[in-house]
């Protein structure tokens, strides 16, 4: 993409992106936070979002665990490891309990500029035996009944609030939007297939691990976007997994190791990083 058709998105786009919010600096040169900043001589930028949070739990496992403290604690675990590498900025879109939109975690994206979105999940379901991780892309039709009823739970978020935000009634036709639209779509799917593939060397995934529904929080133009759900909550031994340093520590380095194999490719490919 040329630099005139990013300026011509980004001001086309400009009246969507935050206007709070803070950084601070890690010790390995890299840029970790919240909030919005500038961001000249662009990183390879990655922003984390931790499911759920504040009023909206998410969902509770057998033995009482809750979504938004998984979540937020494996987050947490995968901002250290990317920072350590020091090659990246690294934000996330929440840091404590907190209730955030579903829009608002895009925007969060959008305003750093990210070159890729991990949101973090571990849901249940009613397969008491049914086990491991799914990495999900978005998708207008769903691959399977399963990620659309996910898709389904996940984008209630923001009734939790009362504050359900309907989707933007007006039509974008501008060509080089839709175009940047299937440019992300692809890298999205490119990062999905790379994560999924170092997930299993570390961690038990689901069968057909691969999977797309129409994820709310998935559907910047302009970000490459995955959602990584770790587990479920609703199996016993995915729990006690979901609760070991051990298991979050293997389960993390291996999306980093993804990370840095996506930017690569993407840095080699001329598209930024």
């Amino acid at each position: 993409m040329s630099a005139a058709s990013v300026r011509e998105f980004d001001a086309a786009l400009a009246n969507q992106a935050l206007t709070t919010g803070s950084t601070v600096s890690s010790d390995k040169g890299g840029r970790v936070g919240t909030g919005p900043v500038s961001n000249p001589g662009h990183r390879f930028t990655v922003v984390i979002d931790p499911g759920h949070g504040g009023i909206d739990g998410g969902a509770e496992g057998l033995n009482g665990t809750v979504e938004k403290n998984v979540t937020l604690a494996f987050a947490t675990e995968l901002r250290e490891r990317l920072a350590a590498v020091g090659k990246y900025d690294v934000f996330m879109t929440r840091e404590t309990d907190q209730f955030l939109r579903l829009d608002d975690r895009v925007r969060i994206a959008r305003q750093h500029e990210a070159d890729l979105l991990i949101s973090i999940h571990a849901d249940t379901i009613r397969v008491k035996g049914l086990r491991g991780a799914t990495v999900y892309t978005v998708s207008d039709k769903a691959s399977d009944p399963e990620a659309q009823a996910l898709a389904d739970r996940e984008n209630l978020s923001d009734q939790f609030a009362g504050m359900e935000i309907k989707d933007d009634n007006k039509e974008v036709t501008d060509i080089l939007i839709d175009l940047i639209r299937r440019e992300t779509h692809s890298f999205s799917m490119s990062f999905a297939q790379t994560l999924v593939g170092q997930l299993s060397t570390s961690v038990g995934l689901i069968n057909n691990p691969q999977r797309s529904a129409s994820f709310k929080v998935l559907k910047a133009p302009d970000v490459p976007s995955v959602l990584v759900e770790l587990g479920y909550l609703s199996n016993a031994k995915d729990e006690a997994q979901l609760l070991s340093a051990d298991w979050r520590g293997k389960a993390a380095q291996s999306i980093t190791n993804a990370i840095a194999l996506f930017a690569s490719a993407k840095a080699g490919a001329g598209t930024g990083g």
